[in-house]
């Protein structure tokens, strides 16, 4: 396996891993804010950038913390 397709496998790993964390958070301004990182992250995973996806899916999770 090259690195490329590990990140990609690593970036959409952790997308569901942070979608599941969302969708079990209550609502409140925690979920919205993580919901606009995740969104980014979806972004950027189209467009293949896998250390914007990265980035964003640790802010997402972060603001659900």
């Amino acid at each position: 396996m090259t690195p490329e397709i590990n990140k990609s496998t690593n970036a959409a790993d952790q997308m569901k891993t942070v979608k599941a964390a969302w969708d079990k958070a209550p609502s409140g301004p925690k979920k919205e804010a993580a919901l606009k990182h995740y969104q980014a992250a979806e972004k950027a995973h189209t467009a293949k950038n896998d250390a914007d996806t990265i980035k964003a899916l640790d802010a997402a999770t972060h603001a659900l913390a």
